[in-house]
């Protein structure tokens, strides 16, 4: 027996390096019509307010001055104010004080989306997203950049996904993936 994605009684977080599959799976849920948010909403948000486009560079830079501003679980608090104890799945959990701000809520479960540099290179290469680096030089300094965080206002991947709940590993088709999820909602209470 199929369970229907609608059905959803959880928060779902997502966190996982860039291509890695998570707006597929974001997409996914939504075509189900579960809710879906994303931490750089927040960001992309603050940014309009404040005259700015919102590319990569900003997206980055502007998540940290609202850390700056808020603390380090503001772009996720943004985010439980708007759902308001809604079912949801969020993408783009970047740090842990995201993790621990989501956490409030006793129904949180953190999925880390994994798949390997090369896959994720050609990923972002056949999507072509604006933003999206050029060449794999600059899509591999990205992720370095990415991984810890100078201080508590950055980004820090390695450390947030050392928080997740559960991991999926995405290394295979859509279809594949899309399995992968049809199983993960059938185990889930």
């Amino acid at each position: 027996m199929r369970v229907r994605p609608t059905q959803l009684v959880v928060l779902l977080g997502l966190t996982g390096g860039n291509a890695s599959g998570k707006t597929t799976i974001v997409q996914w849920f939504a075509d189900r019509g579960v809710r879906t948010a994303s931490c750089s909403d927040s960001i992309r948000a603050w940014l309009a307010e404040q005259g700015i486009e919102g590319s990569r560079e900003a997206l980055i830079e502007g998540g940290r001055e609202l850390r700056r501003q808020g603390g380090p679980g503001i772009l996720a608090e943004m985010l439980l104010d708007i759902l308001r104890g809604e079912d949801a799945v969020i993408d783009s959990i970047r740090t842990p004080g995201e993790v621990e701000a989501l956490r409030t809520r006793d129904d949180f479960i953190l999925i880390e989306v994994r798949a390997t540099a090369d896959l994720r290179w050609e990923r972002s290469q056949n999507r072509a997203r604006s933003g999206d680096s050029a060449d794999k030089a600059t899509f591999m300094a990205h992720e370095k950049s990415e991984e810890v965080a100078r201080d508590e206002t950055g980004q820090a991947l390695v450390a947030t996904a050392r928080m997740a709940d559960l991991m999926l590993i995405n290394e295979g088709s859509v279809e594949e993936l899309h399995e992968d999820l049809e199983d993960f909602l059938a185990r889930l209470p």
